[in-house]
């Protein structure tokens, strides 16, 4: 990938439903370019319902302040765009845009079972390297993002309760394995962080220090620090560095569970001993086929 020219952003759910059962629940990836944490640029992808097996994808734009909103509008820039369902990989191009949506080998590396459940105590057994996801891959040019750096975050909507309609923020995110501070961090606000904005994320900066003392041992003032780096949960990217996680966008060779782990620990624990798996692809989408199509 040629990264003066294009970049490259992917979802992975594993938690959809063969492929996207809500079809109007649209999903979003957020850009912050003038660095006040309020979405500049929003990219929605909605899907259609599934009719003879088959199912198709809708992108769009919206930039200026209803890039913030929860509304599904904005230019179209890839229409019927068809998901793939099988091994090989149905790629849509458009003025710029790559679109790519369907089932892919998973690309997350992790020892699951030495991270949650043994107290980390690696086995060198990675869950996710047999496992298939629902993708979405997007490649923008980077003219479309401007010449300085930016805050880029996911989220998903789905139809609100109610007569009057509309769209409801159900889930968002940055950074891999963050949800675990989240989930140790804001208690019974779990369900506000994940429809929160990240312009209000600074509300959640004490309870991540307080679970920082508990899990790494930092002091009170050095908690604060670290938890202050992961809030507001953004991922920045600059299109003029190397992209590399997490201070500048993130690859998938990154290996994000060793420096999320680090920061968990304050620096006692910094590998979990799996690595990035061999069947990354060298060019759009990058993810490999899937293990079961």
């Amino acid at each position: 990938m040629n990264l003066v020219r294009s970049v490259s952003f992917s979802w992975w759910n594993q938690a959809t439903s063969f492929l996207w059962k809500r079809s109007l629940q649209p999903y979003e990836l957020k850009i912050d370019t003038d660095g006040d944490a309020v979405a500049d640029i929003a990219y929605r992808l909605r899907f259609s319902a599934v009719e003879g097996g088959a199912q198709t994808a809708t992108l769009r734009c919206v930039e200026g302040a209803q890039a913030a909103g929860t509304d599904d509008g904005g230019q179209a820039l890839v229409e019927g765009a068809p998901v793939s369902t099988g091994p090989e990989a149905r790629v849509t191009e458009a003025g710029g845009y790559r679109l790519f949506a369907g089932w892919r080998s998973d690309p997350f590396f992790i020892d699951r079972r030495g991270v949650f459940f043994n107290h980390l105590q690696f086995t060198g057994d990675d869950f996710f390297a047999d496992k298939d996801v629902c993708s979405i891959v997007l490649e923008v040019p980077n003219s479309a993002l401007g010449p300085k750096q930016s805050g880029l975050w996911h989220r998903t909507l789905v139809p609100a309760d109610g007569a009057d309609g509309g769209w409801v923020q159900v889930e968002r995110g940055a950074r891999p394995l963050q949800l675990i501070l989240v989930f140790a961090a804001t208690g019974g606000e779990l369900e506000a962080y994940l429809a929160g904005e990240p312009a209000d994320d600074a509300r959640f900066v004490a309870g991540f220090a307080h679970a920082l003392e508990h899990t790494g041992g930092y002091t009170p003032e050095e908690a604060r620090r670290v938890a202050g780096t992961l809030l507001p949960e953004i991922l920045p990217y600059d299109p003029m560095r190397r992209a590399s996680f997490p201070d500048n966008g993130r690859t998938l060779t990154d290996d994000a569970v060793d420096a999320f782990l680090a920061l968990l620990t304050n620096g006692k624990v910094t590998e979990d001993t799996v690595g990035p798996h061999g069947d990354l692809l060298a060019e759009f989408p990058y993810l490999g086929p899937p293990h079961n199509a």
